[in-house]
């Protein structure tokens, strides 16, 4: 995200002007604007012209520039656009203000944004402008028979390519240097500009080695080899929770999170300092024992549209938590960690000390 102009708007409000660099800060800006906000932009509008003082367009597509009181938001991730719909405030043809309208975002495309920003919301745009200059990650995951490819986005990860070829003895057997050929040809496709290797056991060095000879391009992309039980999904989610990712992307906000799901879900194995639930972690917050709150990206929006079924407000518990010295994470809910949140009701705490 590329911060162009920050300063208030009308009634006190913050006002940034910003460029979405990557498909990343359209997600980041689908959790900062609301219903309310007000946003401002260059865009395209179907107009048809029936005065007869002027050319009758015949219902073609205008350039306009737009100030749009917010009413939905929607992150097409697979569009790689950002939609946000509402009434026009204020057009550069007169006729069009009070009309329904929605900007298509894309990247590179500036947009300026009027709200009164949540610390969070402002945290996440800061963290956005931050991570615009951290590498693209691939995690290839490789055993025997089986080798897959996933891209590191700050929403998630995205399986890129699976792969299989049967090795060993029989009809349909093949051999390994198949499946490694398969391997180099994905990751010299991917757009990332650091690889890495995983897996269990001597395959993915066995890998290594054929993609050193045959694509070396590939191969110096390569920064570790991170030992794991699996391959697939469940061999990323290992890669991620050792740190391998932070280590090369200081700024992914993926790796933390897996870490802190795993230590709440043990800390609630043991009966230690946890608490999840919207009542016990709102108690816990009023008592000041929250050290770090934990909260689900899509069910914290819900819940300040009112559209949700918390019976505490949202904001009172994020501003409680920080008033007293504690820390709040904001997960995304489109990353393995985000889902476990929510099957906890979207919101968890790690405790100073134990609440009876």
């Amino acid at each position: 995200m590329r911060i162009v102009q920050r300063g208030h708007g009308a009634e006190g409000r913050d006002r940034v002007t910003l460029v979405p660099e990557t498909v990343d800060d359209l997600w980041h800006l689908s959790h900062v604007l609301e219903p309310g906000d007000v946003v401002e932009g260059d865009t395209t509008r179907r107009i048809q012209r029936n005065d007869d003082q002027m050319r009758d367009t015949g219902g073609e597509r205008e350039h306009l520039h737009v100030t749009l009181e917010v009413e939905d938001v929607e992150f097409a991730r697979f569009a790689n656009r950002l939609r946000v719909g509402g009434v026009i405030e204020d057009c550069s043809m007169e006729d069009q203000i009070g009309l329904h309208h929605t900007i298509n975002v894309e990247t590179h495309e500036e947009l300026t944004i009027e709200k009164f920003l949540k610390p969070d919301q402002r945290d996440r745009i800061e963290e956005a402008a931050e991570a615009t200059d951290a590498p693209d990650v691939a995690i290839a995951t490789v055993e025997e028979g089986e080798a897959y490819v996933h891209t590191v986005q700050q929403y998630g990860t995205d399986e890129y390519v699976s792969l299989t070829a049967p090795t060993g003895k029989g009809e349909y057997a093949q051999p390994r240097t198949r499946l490694f050929e398969e391997l180099g040809s994905a990751l010299q496709h991917v757009d990332a500009e650091a690889i890495i290797m995983a897996g269990p056991g001597f395959t993915k060095r066995d890998a290594l080695d054929y993609l050193s000879e045959e694509y070396p391009d590939v191969a110096e992309k390569v920064t570790t080899t991170v030992d794991t039980s699996a391959a697939g999904d469940r061999g990323v989610h290992e890669v991620l929770k050792r740190g391998a990712v932070e280590e090369v992307q200081d700024q992914t906000r993926i790796a933390r999170e897996s870490e802190l799901i795993d230590e709440l879900t043990e800390r609630m194995a043991t009966g230690e300092q946890a608490t999840y639930g919207v009542e016990e972690t709102a108690e816990a917050a009023e008592f000041g024992a929250v050290e770090t709150l934990l909260v689900v990206d899509d069910r914290l929006r819900t819940e300040r549209q009112d559209e949700g079924d918390w019976d505490r407000d949202a904001n009172e518990i994020i501003e409680t938590v920080e008033q007293k010295g504690g820390d709040v994470v904001v997960f995304s809910s489109e990353f393995a960690p985000g889902e476990q949140l929510s099957n906890l009701g979207g919101v968890a705490a790690l405790l100073r000390y134990r609440i009876q």
